[in-house]
């Protein structure tokens, strides 16, 4: 039974063809890297055909795949039989020949680390057909000093002594050696990031670290972080295929299974860059919205976050097989309807407009609660700022609630409103809203307008600030943007810098006098008096001192 020839069989003789088949006849010694009788015949097939011919060997030194390329180089085909975990090698070996130059090219690097082979060899072939020496490569385990590439001394092939399995056992060994060892029950994603940018390696430093955040607020264990810079981005994997193939390495020496990108992927870049890796790639959008479905409570919460998913996920559909494809048309040719791909799109769409309406009847709800507020004439103070600003615990010490907070990026989502009474009696509503954050994903401001409508209604937005942040300065223009973007910046706005108990008394003194801000530590109840008379003090020319009925208490009052 013949068994397959793959690549550019194209002009060959049958029997050409057979003297490829019968390669698959050869066995090795396990031990063996490579035989002279071997190397013998596929370097005279490949004098003949003037074309490379390539073998992947397995550990059991059989013949998996015969490959036939043109002059100067080979094409792998797909080995999906053969798919190992990305922390230990395919079990797969490639011998090539080479008919235009010595010695390993940077093809066949990258193929020894996309495919994560055991070892890639290139057999010189001679003008006269015999074979010449081989050049061998394979991974290191270490990738000490930067250098990712162990290469054998150049032979001839009747001169290989190597043993190929303790070789490659000792590879594997030291890999699982240098691994970071995992916890028992440890179930967690283990997750390298990634930053592919234009811009200076500061910036793109300051937006990893905050990816690092993100990363971790999501319960991923990350494990490194690679940043290139480039003139321009690679339209099909982002990065350059050297740094990919670095990449590829990383994962296997750290056993990563997930790959987070800084920047936001097209559905193409996320498609290559999977099938090359063979791994699970998310990008910064979609790290966002998975964590704003882990913290997601309420009703409207959960609404918002699935449309912002469905968004995002309606262009990368992509269809999986060809079982439900349509015919062609014509007569004879009608199909048999609408595609797997088209019934997953309209369901799609069909859910998006369903959960549209049920927003659009929360936003209703939203809007007779502040008609009420606003026939009472009692003024709302919203509380916004970049994530992990302090609002949730500025509103807890506020109001004595007990609203939940963590020291974690989006830590909660959904908005609550609470009622202060300020130091001269005058009752203010505030409103506890979803955090900010610089390049918010689209899909998710869009989903998040419901809530973000509070703000609209606002006679005095808090803007809250992180003084403890290095790049609290960055933040404060991502938030000062986002109220540009969304016509918020009419608005009145108090800058207030919290965490002060984390600063230098004369760095608060430098913050309050730059940014004419107030400044307070959420934890330190001594420290907000004077922002409440400042509230108080801006608000009064607008609202008169009312008092409200007793039945609209939301929660207990905390009066200073």
């Amino acid at each position: 039974m013949s068994k397959t020839i793959y690549g550019n069989t194209s002009g060959l003789k049958p029997s050409q063809i057979r003297k490829l088949e019968r390669l698959y006849r050869r066995r090795l010694n396990p031990s063996q890297i490579f035989s002279h009788e071997l190397a013998k015949e596929i370097s005279s097939i490949s004098q003949e055909l003037n074309r490379q011919i390539g073998l992947l060997i397995n550990r059991r030194g059989e013949i998996e795949f015969v490959i036939v390329g043109d002059h100067s180089r080979i094409v792998i085909p797909a080995m999906t039989r053969f798919r190992e975990s990305t922390g230990r090698l395919r079990g797969l070996r490639l011998i090539h020949t080479h008919l235009s130059h010595e010695g390993l090219d940077q093809d066949d690097l990258l193929d020894l680390a996309f495919l994560r082979l055991d070892l890639v060899g290139a057999q010189m072939v001679k003008e006269d057909g015999f074979p010449g020496k081989i050049y061998l490569a394979h991974l290191l385990p270490s990738g000490e000093g930067g250098k990712h590439f162990g290469y054998l001394e150049p032979q001839f092939p009747w001169e290989l002594k190597e043993n190929f399995l303790e070789l490659i056992n000792s590879l594997e060994d030291e890999l699982e050696r240098l691994r970071p060892a995992k916890e028992v029950g440890d179930r967690k994603d283990r997750a390298i990031l990634v930053s592919v940018t234009t811009r200076s390696r500061g910036e793109a430093q300051e937006s990893l670290s905050e990816l690092k955040e993100l990363a971790e607020s999501a319960g991923v264990t990350v494990l490194d972080s690679i940043i290139q810079r480039r003139q321009k981005i690679d339209p099909r994997y982002l990065m350059g295929k050297g740094k990919l193939s670095e990449l590829i390495i990383r994962a296997m020496q750290l056993s990563a299974n997930l790959l987070i990108f800084d920047q936001e992927l097209t559905p193409s870049q996320m498609r290559s860059i999977t099938e090359v890796t063979e791994m699970r790639v998310i990008d910064r959008t979609q790290l966002i919205l998975d964590i704003f479905a882990q913290r997601a409570k309420s009703r409207e919460g959960k609404i918002q976050v699935e449309m912002a998913q469905l968004r995002y996920l309606l262009p990368r559909l992509r269809s999986r097989d060809d079982a439900f494809s349509r015919l062609t048309g014509g007569i004879g040719g009608r199909g048999p309807g609408e595609t797997k791909l088209e019934i997953d799109r309209r369901r799609i769409k069909d859910r998006i407009a369903r959960l549209e309406r049920e927003l659009k009847n929360i936003s209703s709800q939203r809007k007779l609660r502040r008609k009420r507020r606003q026939k009472e004439g009692l003024p709302v103070v919203a509380i916004v700022g970049y994530t992990n600003a302090g609002k949730t615990t500025l509103l807890n010490q506020l109001t004595g609630s007990n609203l939940f907070a963590e020291d974690k990026l989006f830590a909660t989502l959904d908005p609550a409103s609470r009622r202060v009474h300020l130091p001269g009696g005058t009752p203010a509503i505030f409103t506890d809203t979803v955090g900010f954050i610089r390049d918010l994903p689209k899909d998710l401001e869009r989903a998040f307008r419901a809530t973000l409508e509070e703000l609209f209604e606002a006679d005095l937005l808090l803007h809250l600030v992180d003084a403890s942040n290095p790049y609290y300065e960055d933040q404060i223009a991502a938030v000062e943007n986002i109220f540009e973007e969304m016509g918020l910046d009419h608005l009145p706005r108090l800058l207030v810098f919290n965490k002060i108990d984390l600063l230098a008394p004369e760095e608060v003194e430098t913050l309050k006098r730059r940014y004419h801000a107030v400044t307070i530590s959420a934890l330190q109840r001594e420290t907000l008096r004077p922002l409440l008379e400042k509230i108080e003090f801006l608000l009064i020319p607008k609202h008169s001192h009312k008092s409200l009925p007793q039945e609209e208490t939301d929660t207990q009052i905390f009066v200073y």
